[in-house]
């Protein structure tokens, strides 16, 4: 049995763009280093929820990582836990974060948020948010961010069935109306729409926000609310993979989304350098696998920012940068199973956060047969033996590669949604 390295290029994908030809940045960039990792393995393309489906980073990863949406407890969840708060397990959480407005046409429109030089302001506000009951519920906003105006409102008691009252596009939608989206979810989404309400009082009256349209500065006079959760049982990921895992990144949702699987988290910035980031991540990986792991899972962020850009350059020079610090990946990882994928597409255009096209997906390794394909990219990838995978199918594409598929047939746990040899077996006594 094998172990298994994961590159999770995150917004890997890519559409075709008329600078590029009409192709995607991931076809016209320099890449022989992930060329030839291409042409020693498996290729096929990645729907991490089906195809045509535009998925949050959080939702990919949770489908990647062999975990069914039944377990999902959220992405303010993840944060919270990720800056070392425990959600108690009766409450409801969304994630809050301080907003500028204006009026258009009876409407509150959000023009932006805490930046540079705000964090003193933005502190005092938060600490002033309203709290206290809303109805039959108690709400309250924890600061996790408190320089940049964001935190978790905690709803003792409610229930995260209730829709973002944040725009996310906010030249499209004005700060929307908190809304059940299940009968039991009523009370919650009032008690929300309450609170959003009196917020705006409070942070309409602020001596803060008064000293900041003194000055010219646009006041910080409305809160948003997203990513509604709460805690849930979530099967450790070595009982439901029979791998000890780690995870490698630089963000708290990644160390929310590690806790919440019971796996091992390092700690890896990022870096303005995309390249040299690779590289910390990949020396992290080996020390993680010669002290025992059989699972790493890297996460870098810098395609999806390069994606966001919306510069198809931009990019385009972001995935060759990576794949230069890729040139030793053969000889440190000899005895791995490697894959390089992506969480979902990021495309230059045209105007999305993310979305539905498929992400080039290889494994790699002793023992994985090599197809036909020796180029990275997504139109070459849509030759490659493996075709078109989903979220569910990844986790037992590498288990098989590392010669550790649960044998279906057979049941030796009790764990849910299983699908590698399990470690957690119990022996029965004489």
């Amino acid at each position: 049995m094998r172990s298994v390295l994961v590159l999770l290029l995150d917004g890997l994908g890519d559409r075709g763009h008329r600078e590029h030809g009409g192709r995607t940045a991931n076809e016209v960039a320099e890449t022989p280093h992930l060329d030839a990792l291409t042409a020693r393995g498996s290729t096929g393309l990645l729907h991490p929820l089906g195809p045509g489906r535009a998925p949050s980073s959080e939702v990919a990863h949770w489908a990647i990582l062999g975990y069914p949406k039944s377990e999902f407890p959220g992405r303010a969840v993840f944060e919270a836990r990720g800056h070392g708060f425990e959600p108690a397990p009766d409450a409801a959480l969304a994630y809050a974060a301080l907003r500028s407005t204006e009026l258009r046409g009876g409407a509150l429109w959000a023009t932006g948020r805490a930046g540079a030089g705000d964090g003193p302001d933005a502190r005092l506000l938060m600490d002033d948010l309203p709290a206290g009951a809303f109805g039959d519920l108690t709400l309250e906003v924890r600061a996790l961010e408190p320089e940049t105006g964001e935190g978790i409102l905690v709803v003792a008691g409610g229930h995260d069935g209730v829709t973002d009252s944040d725009p996310f596009f906010r030249d499209r939608y004005p700060i929307m109306r908190p809304r059940p989206v299940a009968a039991e979810a009523v009370p919650t989404a009032q008690a929300a729409e309450e609170w959003s309400r009196a917020a705006l009082r409070v942070l309409a009256a602020h001596p803060v926000n008064a000293a900041r349209r003194r000055d010219g500065r646009a006041a910080l006079d409305a809160v948003t609310l997203k990513w509604w959760g709460r805690a849930r049982p979530a099967t450790p990921f070595a009982a439901r993979h029979g791998l000890d895992g780690v995870l490698i990144g630089g963000s708290p949702f990644l160390a929310g989304l590690a806790s919440t699987m019971s796996m091992r988290f390092v700690a890896a910035a990022e870096d303005p350098n995309p390249a040299a980031a690779l590289r910390h991540r990949l020396a992290l990986a080996r020390a993680a696998f010669d002290g025992g792991a059989t699972f790493v899972f890297c996460h870098l962020k810098a395609p999806d920012e390069a994606g966001h850009s919306k510069d198809p350059a931009t990019k385009r020079t972001t995935i060759a940068a990576i794949d230069g610090a890729l040139g030793d990946l053969d000889a440190r990882f000899a005895q791995e199973i490697v894959c390089v994928t992506g969480d979902h597409a990021t495309p230059t255009s045209p105007e999305v956060i993310h979305s539905g096209d498929p992400v080039p997906f290889v494994v790699a390794g002793p023992g994985v047969r090599s197809d036909n394909v020796a180029a990275f990219g997504e139109l070459d990838y849509a030759q490659g033996i493996l075709g078109h995978l989903t979220g569910a199918d990844v986790m037992p594409v590498l288990l098989n590669a590392a010669d550790r598929p649960l044998f279906l047939g057979s049941r030796p746990t009790p764990t849910p949604f299983a699908a590698g040899a399990p470690t957690d077996v119990e022996p029965l006594a004489p």
